[in-house]
């Protein structure tokens, strides 16, 4: 592990998203909440803030923080694709981007559990760091494609 001892702690905060396309069909039953398993958007919602606290037991050398806020979004894009943003806060020596990665990795890995009896065929794409601020390395921002 990186020896992160003699680093002051700081606010810190991350912002990760990720998309899930799916059948259109698939969509409106999420919307109309007719997937068998239950609600399907609060259920990732959960996920992932539970994936963001246990980040460092599934990521190897990834240092364990305390979590301070988890704020999750899930919002339809078009008729077949939702994106998924987590947005994680705390008060550390060490960054929260993978914790804000491993949560919209895990949400949408929910949203295919639970949706996978009615569409296989769904993918999850564009996982990626949208922000970063914090810390030594200073602030990240993604820059769009039309920039």
């Amino acid at each position: 592990m990186v020896d992160i001892s003699g680093k002051t702690a700081t606010f810190r905060t991350a912002v990760a998203s990720c998309m899930v396309e799916m059948a259109a069909e698939t969509l409106t039953l999420i919307k109309n909440d007719q997937i068998q398993k239950g609600n399907v958007f609060e259920v990732a919602r959960i996920a992932a803030i539970m994936a963001s606290k246990r980040t460092p037991e599934l990521i190897p050398m990834c240092h364990p923080i305390r979590v301070d806020s988890v704020d999750v979004k899930i919002n339809e894009v078009s008729d077949t694709r939702i994106k998924i943003t987590v947005t994680v806060k705390a008060v550390e020596t060490t960054g929260t981007e993978m914790e804000a990665i491993t949560a919209v990795s895990v949400g949408a890995m929910v949203v295919y559990d639970m949706c996978k009896s009615v569409d296989r065929g769904m993918k999850i794409l564009q996982i990626q760091l949208e922000e970063k601020s914090g810390g030594k390395s200073g602030h990240f921002l993604r820059q769009t494609e039309s920039e």
